[in-house]
């Protein structure tokens, strides 16, 4: 079992609940995945015909999933292999809040790299943990206190069983929950529908990835798998 930090007096007296509330959602698949393979050198860039393989329109779980005009997002967000920055084992994931990207670290010196956007709740918690849940087409359930602020979600309330798995669905099409010392942080990796926000500072979410990305995250990263989330850039927890 690796070892993890424990979440800051501070965090925790404000309640991690009621700051990160936006990303609940139910939790429910524990099946695991492979370890990455080491990957051969050198690294080349992906050409055109790639990328637009890799964010074509594609089907899941009976929901199409549209499309991504790549070209429109920064090139350095695309998902792709690179030198490992982070010095972590294999299977570790990293998360750099500052610098917008997610990290799988594979055997051999390389990670595929991610770029994410980040939401208010996404900036709430750094250190390590354990992705103890992931679960693909996760329901939206919004809390009170989110509700309090934006009254026409509560058709969306715990009560009213959340918003329907779906393409329009805030959390996309998989949701990766990160737990700390057998306690659920309320942080969460997930899908999302709105690929203008990668690479940028966004008003609601956790981490956000495009859900073509977050299809390749979480065929990529173990159960039980450690992650490291730094909010100030890399090395500083």
């Amino acid at each position: 079992m690796p070892t993890v930090c424990t979440l800051s007096r501070r965090a925790f007296l404000l309640g991690a609940a009621a700051t990160l509330a936006g990303c609940a959602t139910t939790q429910t698949s524990t099946r695991a995945v492979p370890l990455p393979q080491k990957v051969s050198y050198p690294i080349v860039p992906a050409t055109d015909e790639e990328l637009a393989a890799r964010y074509a329109a594609v089907e899941d779980g009976g929901h199409l999933i549209p499309a991504i005009p790549y070209k429109e997002i920064d090139p350095r967000y695309y998902r792709q292999r690179v030198k490992d920055p982070t010095g972590e084992p294999a299977g570790t994931v990293v998360v750099d809040t500052a610098g917008r990207f997610l990290y799988v670290v594979e055997p051999g010196g390389t990670a595929m790299r991610y770029g994410v956007g980040i939401g208010r709740d996404g900036f709430a918690w750094e250190g390590e943990g354990v992705i103890q849940w992931r679960q693909p087409w996760p329901r939206w359930k919004v809390p009170d206190d989110m509700i309090r602020r934006q009254p026409s979600l509560a058709r969306y309330s715990v009560a009213n069983g959340g918003m329907d798995p779906g393409i329009k669905n805030p959390l996309g099409a998989r949701a990766l929950y990160i737990f700390q010392n057998g306690q659920d942080t309320l942080y969460r990796l997930h899908g999302s529908p709105e690929w203008k926000s990668i690479g940028k500072a966004v008003s609601s979410g956790c981490v956000r990835l495009i859900n073509q990305d977050v299809l390749d995250l979480y065929k990529r990263v173990p159960y039980h798998a450690r992650i490291v989330v730094y909010q100030g850039g890399m090395g500083s927890v």
